[in-house]
């Protein structure tokens, strides 16, 4: 964990920053986009012409491994980007570069939060997506909760899991590497 970081704001007040690192990532998750990046490869190489044209000075089978590896880089460069942040009095999550929620502290209902294992409370698993992005072992954005209610996720472990429950009935879950320690940074914010 990051020790606080204190930056001036734009009234120039000192505004600390505390950053909370996320659970590692699920064992089978890298191997996944590897094993993917393999099976477009392999797809790309069977169904190619394996023509070389004479205007072309690069090689063929070299334009087919840069060629599919953009997808599985442009995953891993979705993978890698995930934090959980406290500054400001704000909590600042985002996940998958695309998927970000800033709420005051204020707005959390802190005695109602509490950390859980998503095998043993499974009501509070995404059972649909809203707008997010998963793969095994990853989830980010806004999902619909089996027990039917709404939640800003990253998940990167499902054991674990900080449950914020806000004022407008929304949760927010996240799975922290110390779960605790945000949680006690959230109370005594």
């Amino acid at each position: 964990m990051k020790h606080p970081d204190t930056r001036t704001g734009a009234a120039g007040q000192a505004v600390s920053s505390r950053d909370f690192p996320p659970a590692p990532l699920h064992h089978v998750t890298w191997p996944l986009v590897l094993g993917l990046w393999v099976v477009l490869l392999l797809a790309a190489f069977l169904t190619s012409p394996h023509q070389q044209s004479p205007h072309n000075l690069v090689p063929w089978w070299l334009m087919l491994v840069f060629g599919t590896a953009l997808v599985p880089a442009g995953l891993a460069s979705m993978l890698a980007h995930r934090a959980i942040t406290l500054r400001a009095g704000q909590l600042e999550v985002s996940g998958a570069l695309l998927f970000s929620r800033r709420v005051p502290v204020t707005e959390l209902v802190l005695d109602k939060a509490r950390i859980l294992d998503l095998d043993e409370h499974t009501e509070y698993k995404p059972m649909l997506q809203l707008g997010g992005f998963s793969l095994p072992g990853f989830s980010a954005g806004h999902y619909l909760l089996r027990n039917r209610n709404r939640a800003f996720c990253l998940l990167t472990a499902r054991r674990n899991v900080l449950l914020l429950p806000q004022r407008d009935g929304k949760l927010i879950l996240v799975s922290p590497e110390k779960p605790q320690a945000l949680l006690d940074a959230l109370r005594g914010h």
